[in-house]
C-alpha cells in the first residue's frame, strides 16, 4: 500500500494528472496548460470540476458507480480513469492508464508509467467498503490461522457481504462523441481490424480457389492421388481458423462501430435546437429512431457484405484473366459491373423517392391515429380519407417502378452474369483450350456469379437502405458535433453559496427571425438570492421566450444575462444548467416511456444513490402522489407514459415539479406548472414549492 501511495496524485495536482493521462492514452496529442482546481472542493463539486476541466481536452469524463462484487472484472477494461482513493492526508488519486493480465499500469506524479499488482489497486479502492465490516470478519477467521486459505475465506466473506455495495469515485476518459469520428474510430481500433479482416478474407478465399485448383488437376490428369487428396483436405482444414477470425472481427467491427455510433446520435439529439424539432410531429420523430436502427444493423452488415462481395469479384477477375478466356474475359466482368452500377444508379432513385412517401404515410398515420377523434368530429365523412387515398396511389406507383426495376436488377445481377460470362467462354472452347484452362475460367464465372449474389444481398438490400436513411439521421450526427460552451474551468464549479443579486437581465432583446416582430424589447430583470417571482402576462407575450433566455436555451440579440456578474460563455453550459432549471408548459414537457423513479431523478443522477431516492419520495409525498404511487404495482419502479401506466395531466404537472425541484438548482423557473391543478393540488404544490425553491419564478396568466 506505501508503494501505492506515492504513485497518488494530490487534489492540487489533479488537473495536471489529468493532462498527463490523456496525453500518454494519445487521447489528446496537444500540450496544454494544467488547470489548477480551486481549493476546498469536495463530494460531487470534485466531480462537476473534473468533467468541466476535461471537456476544455474535448474529452469527457464518465463517472462511474462500481458494485463492490464487479470491481475486479471493471478494472481489467478500465482504462484510461481517475480513481479517488482516501490517504491519511486527505483524498488522493490514481491515475490508471491500463491493464494488462494482472497487472495495472499507473502514470505516477512524475509522469512515468509503473507496472503494480491489480490487486493492490483493487484492495486501495476497496479499503474504504470494507473497512467497516472487516474487523467483524477477522473475528469470524480468527481460528483458522495463517496461509493461502484465510485469505481466501477473508475475501468470501467480504464479497458475500458487500456484493452490492457502491464504490464511488471513479471516471472513465475517453474522446468525446462530438469530436472528430475519424479519431474517435482509431480509437477502437476500427482501422487495423478492417484491414485485418480484408487480408483474413482475402487468403481465405486464395484458399478456397487454390483447393479447387488443386483437385481440378488431379481430376483432369484422370487419376486422384493421395497427395493431391491430402494436399486438398489440408487447405481446407487451414481454413477453418482463418473464418472463424473474420466472423470474429466482423462482430468485433460491428460493435465498436455500432456503439460509436448510438453515442453519436444520443449526443445529437440532446444538441438539436428547439426550433429544428418544434415543428416536428409524432411520427416524423418516430421515423428518426427507425433509421438510427437501419444505420446500426442494417448498414453495417450490409457494408461488411458488400465489402467481402468486392473481394470475390476482384478474386474471379484474377481468375478470369489466367483462365482460358484471358484479359478479355476479365474485361468483359469489368464491363458487367458498369452496366449493373447504372442499374443500380436508377435503382437508387426510385427506391429512395419510395421511402420518402414511406415516411410521409407513416408520419400521416401516426398524426391521424393521435388526432382521429378529432377529425371524426370536425370532419365530413366523405373527407376522411381523401388525403389518404391520393398518398396510397402515388405510394403505389411508385412501388410499382421500383419493383420493375429491382426485378431487372435481379435479372442482371442473378442470372445474366452466368449467360454472359459462358458466352464469353466460346472463342476459346472454339478455339480449342485446354480443359484446365477451361475449367478455370468456368471456376471463375461461378466465382463471380456467388459474388454478384451476395453484392446484391449486400449492397441493395442494406447498405442502400443504410444510405437512405442517412438524410433522417445526419441532422443527428451533425449536431452532435456542435462546440458546447464549455466555461472557464475554475468559475464553472462555485463552492461559494448564493448571495445578493443572483441574476441580471440587462437589455435584452430578442427575435424568432430576422423579418420577424421583437419578442423581447430591452428586457431588464433583476433577481436577489431568497425571491419569489410572479410573472403574468397575456399569451404571446414573451413570457416564455424570456424564461427560455434566462436559462440559455436560447441566445439573446441584443443584451446581457449575467449570473452572479458572470455570462454563461464564463460559467459554461453545464455550470448555467446547474444554477437554473426551467420546467417549460405542458406541451413542452414529457414524460419519458420508463420508470416513474427515472422520470423523477433523470436530472438530478443516475443511478440514483439512497439518499436521492429519499429525498424523491418525500417530495412526491409533499407534492400529493403518494396515492399514485400506491397504486401502482411497482410503486417507483412502475413504467409510466405512453407504454405504461398512464398519468393525467395534474399528475404529469406535478411530476414536473417534483423533476424540477429535484435538481437541486438555485434558481427554479415554473411556466404554467399549475395550470392543470385543483385548488386543494395546487395549494399542496405551492406550499410544497415555496419551501424547497431557494429562489422562484412562477410563469402565469392573469
Amino acid at each position: 500500500m506505501t508503494d501505492l501511495l506515492s504513485l497518488t496524485w494530490p487534489q492540487a495536482r489533479l488537473g495536471e494528472a489529468l493532462v498527463a493521462l490523456a496525453q500518454a492514452a494519445k487521447l489528446s496529442p496537444c500540450q496544454v496548460a494544467a488547470p489548477v482546481p480551486p481549493a476546498g472542493l469536495v463530494g460531487d463539486e470534485i466531480g462537476r470540476w473534473l468533467e468541466t476541466a476535461v471537456s476544455h481536452l474535448g474529452l469527457e469524463a464518465e463517472p462511474t458507480r462500481i458494485a463492490y462484487g464487479e470491481l475486479t472484472g471493471f478494472l481489467r477494461t478500465a482504462g484510461p480513469a481517475i480513481f479517488q482513493i482516501a490517504a491519511e492526508d486527505g483524498v488522493r488519486y490514481l491515475a490508471l492508464l491500463r491493464v494488462r493480465g494482472e497487472t495495472a499500469v499507473l502514470l505516477g506524479p512524475e509522469r512515468q508509467t509503473h507496472k503494480v499488482l491489480l490487486e493492490a489497486v483493487r484492495a486501495a479502492l476497496a479499503a474504504a467498503v470494507e473497512g467497516p465490516v472487516l474487523p467483524q470478519v477477522e473475528v469470524l477467521l480468527a481460528e483458522m490461522g495463517n496461509g493461502r486459505q484465510r485469505d481466501k475465506a477473508r475475501q468470501f466473506l467480504l464479497r458475500e457481504q458487500l456484493a452490492a455495495a457502491p464504490i464511488d469515485g471513479c471516471w472513465l476518459l475517453d474522446l468525446s462523441p462530438g469530436s472528430p469520428f475519424w479519431p474517435q474510430l482509431r480509437r477502437v481500433g476500427f482501422l487495423r481490424q478492417s484491414l485485418t479482416f480484408t487480408g483474413a478474407y482475402f487468403v481465405q478465399h486464395f484458399l478456397f480457389l487454390f483447393s479447387w485448383w488443386v483437385i481440378g488437376r488431379a481430376v483432369f490428369q484422370g487419376r486422384i492421388e493421395m497427395g493431391w487428396l491430402a494436399a486438398w483436405a489440408l487447405i481446407l482444414f487451414s481454413l477453418l481458423p482463418l473464418r472463424a477470425l473474420s466472423v470474429w472481427l466482423q462482430g468485433l467491427i460491428a460493435v465498436n462501430l455500432g456503439g460509436l455510433l448510438q453515442r453519436r446520435l444520443l449526443l445529437g439529439a440532446t444538441r438539436l435546437h428547439p426550433d429544428e424539432i418544434r415543428h416536428e410531429g409524432v411520427g416524423q420523430l418516430m421515423g428518426r429512431v427507425f433509421e438510427s436502427e437501419a444505420i446500426e444493423t442494417v448498414s453495417l452488415n450490409g457494408g461488411i457484405r458488400g465489402l467481402t462481395a468486392i473481394i470475390e469479384i476482384i478474386m474471379a477477375g484474377w481468375v478470369l484473366a489466367v483462365g482460358a478466356g484471358g484479359i478479355g474475359h476479365a474485361l468483359l466482368l469489368l464491363l458487367w459491373i458498369g452496366i449493373i452500377s447504372g442499374i443500380l444508379v436508377v435503382f437508387y432513385k426510385r427506391r429512395y423517392r419510395w421511402t420518402v412517401l414511406r415516411r410521409g404515410l407513416t408520419h400521416y398515420l401516426v398524426e391521424v391515429m393521435v388526432g382521429h377523434r378529432t377529425r371524426l368530429a370536425q370532419s365530413l365523412r366523405r373527407f376522411w380519407h381523401r388525403g389518404e387515398d391520393d398518398d396510397l396511389a402515388e405510394y403505389v406507383k411508385v412501388l410499382d417502378s421500383v419493383d420493375r426495376v429491382g426485378i431487372i436488377l435481379e435479372v442482371f445481377i442473378s442470372h445474366g452474369w452466368l449467360v454472359v460470362g459462358l458466352l464469353g467462354l466460346v472463342p476459346a472452347f472454339v478455339a480449342g483450350s485446354s480443359p484446365a484452362a477451361l475449367a478455370i475460367s468456368l471456376g471463375g464465372v461461378l466465382s463471380a456469379e456467388s459474388a454478384f449474389r451476395k453484392f446484391a444481398l449486400g449492397l441493395v438490400n442494406q447498405l442502400m437502405a443504410g444510405m437512405i436513411a442517412w438524410d433522417q439521421i445526419k441532422p443527428l450526427f451533425v449536431a452532435a458535433a456542435r462546440p458546447e460552451v464549455v466555461g472557464d474551468v475554475n468559475t464553472a464549479v462555485s463552492t461559494t453559496p448564493p448571495s445578493g443579486q443572483l441574476l441580471g437581465v440587462h437589455g435584452v432583446s430578442f427575435r424568432y427571425n430576422v423579418q420577424g416582430d421583437q419578442v423581447l424589447d430591452q428586457c431588464s430583470l433583476h433577481v436577489q438570492a431568497g425571491d419569489h417571482i410572479l410573472l403574468e402576462g397575456s399569451s404571446g407575450g414573451g413570457k416564455s421566450t424570456l424564461a427560455a433566455v434566462l436559462t440559455g436555451l436560447r441566445q439573446p440579440d441584443s443584451g446581457l444575462v449575467l449570473w452572479q456578474g458572470l455570462d454563461r460563455m464564463t460559467l459554461g453550459s453545464a455550470g448555467w444548467r446547474r444554477r437554473v432549471v426551467f420546467a417549460p408548459q405542458f406541451h413542452e414537457n414529457h414524460v419519458l416511456g420508463t420508470t416513474f423513479m427515472f422520470n423523477l431523478l433523470m436530472g438530478r443522477r443516475w443511478p440514483p444513490r439512497r439518499e436521492d431516492v429519499v429525498l424523491a419520495q418525500e417530495l412526491c409525498a409533499e407534492l400529493g402522489l403518494s396515492d399514485v404511487l400506491a397504486r401502482m404495482p411497482a410503486g417507483m419502479l412502475q413504467t409510466v407514459g405512453e407504454t405504461g401506466w398512464q398519468l393525467s395531466h395534474g399528475e404529469k404537472s406535478r411530476l414536473y415539479i417534483a423533476r424540477a425541484i429535484l435538481q437541486g438548482v438555485d434558481f427554479l423557473i415554473l411556466d404554467e406548472s399549475f395550470a392543470a391543478l385543483d385548488p386543494h393540488s395546487l395549494q399542496r404544490a405551492m406550499a410544497c414549492v415555496r419551501e424547497r425553491a431557494p429562489t422562484l419564478l412562477v410563469i402565469a396568466h392573469p
